[in-house]
C-alpha cells in the first residue's frame, strides 16, 4: 500500500517585465521509476541573455536526469553535477556571446524510498511543509541573509529598508565558482509539500501564509491564489517575474472492494 500519491503543478507570471527569464518544470527519471524532479530557474541579465541561463540549467538538469540510474549514482552527488555543469555551460555561452548571463536554481528530487533531496544556488528557494507549518527552507546566498544569519539584521529591517538582494553566489558567474547547498529529509508522508519558487513570488509572502495557501489548496489553486495575490501587492511596481512548482502528498484514494458470491454447485 502507498503511503501517499503526488499532485504537483507549475505556474508563471512574466511579472512588469519586458521578457519571462525563470523556468521551471517537472521531471521524471526513465531509468529510475518512481523518482520526481522539479526545478525553478531564476535568469538574470539583459533581454533574451537572463532566459538563455535558467533554459540552460533546465536542459542540464533534464539530460542529467535522463541518465540517472539509483545503482550508479547517489542524488547529491546528481545534484551537485548539474548546478556544476550548468555553471560551466552558462560562463561559455557568455565567453562566446560577449554578455554576462547568470542564474539562480532551486531542484527537488523525490524518491520512492520516500525521502527527498534538494539543492539550490542563489536565491531561488524551496519550502517544505508539514501541513500547513514550514518545517524549514533554503538560507539564500546574499548579503542580506548573511546579515540576518549573524544577527545584524531581522527580515523585518530587510524589508523596511528595501535593502537590495545582492547575491554572492550564481550559476554562470566568471568571478567565483557557485557555492551549492544541499538539503535533504526523510520518512515523507502524506500532508508534507514542498514549494520551489523565484524570488518574484517569496518576497511578497511570510511562511504562514505560503504555508496555508499551499495546504487548503490544489497545487493549481494555490498557484493561480498566489500570483493573483503578487500582482496585488506589487500594484504595478516593476514586478518581477513570479515562478513556482508545488509539490503536495496527499492520502491515497480508499479502494472500495467489491465481492460477487456465487452459489457452489455439488460435483457430481
Amino acid at each position: 500500500m502507498s503511503h501517499y500519491k503526488i499532485e504537483a503543478g507549475t505556474a508563471q507570471h512574466i511579472g512588469d517585465r519586458a521578457e519571462q527569464q525563470d523556468r521551471v518544470a517537472l521531471l521524471t527519471a526513465p531509468k529510475a521509476p518512481g523518482y520526481m524532479m522539479a526545478v525553478v530557474a531564476d535568469g538574470m541579465g539583459s533581454l533574451n541573455v537572463g532566459a538563455m541561463a535558467a533554459e540552460q540549467v533546465l536542459r542540464t538538469a533534464k539530460q542529467a536526469f535522463d541518465l540517472y540510474s539509483p545503482q550508479t549514482e547517489d542524488l547529491v552527488t546528481l545534484l551537485r553535477t548539474i548546478a556544476r555543469d550548468a555553471h560551466t555551460l552558462i560562463k561559455l555561452n557568455s565567453i562566446s556571446s560577449e554578455k554576462k548571463p547568470h542564474s539562480t536554481m532551486a531542484i527537488l528530487v523525490l524518491t520512492p524510498e520516500r525521502s527527498a533531496v534538494w539543492a539550490h544556488v542563489g536565491d531561488s528557494r524551496l519550502y517544505r511543509f508539514d501541513g500547513p507549518n514550514c518545517a524549514e527552507r533554503t538560507v539564500d546566498h546574499s548579503q542580506v541573509e548573511n546579515l540576518v544569519q549573524q544577527g545584524k539584521l531581522t527580515y523585518g529591517q530587510a524589508r523596511e529598508q528595501k535593502m537590495p538582494h545582492v547575491l554572492y553566489s550564481a550559476l554562470g558567474s566568471p568571478e567565483s565558482e557557485p557555492e551549492i547547498t544541499v538539503g535533504k529529509h526523510a520518512n515523507l508522508k502524506a500532508g508534507d509539500a514542498f514549494l520551489l519558487c523565484s524570488d518574484g513570488l517569496w518576497r511578497y509572502f511570510s511562511r504562514v501564509e505560503l504555508g496555508a495557501a499551499i495546504a487548503m489548496n490544489s497545487p493549481r489553486q494555490a498557484s493561480e491564489m498566489l500570483i493573483a495575490k503578487v500582482r496585488e501587492r506589487a500594484q504595478g511596481h516593476e514586478a518581477d517575474n513570479c515562478t513556482m512548482a508545488i509539490i503536495k502528498l496527499v492520502e491515497p484514494a480508499s479502494e472500495t472492494k467489491s465481492y460477487t458470491v456465487d452459489r457452489m454447485r455439488r460435483a457430481v
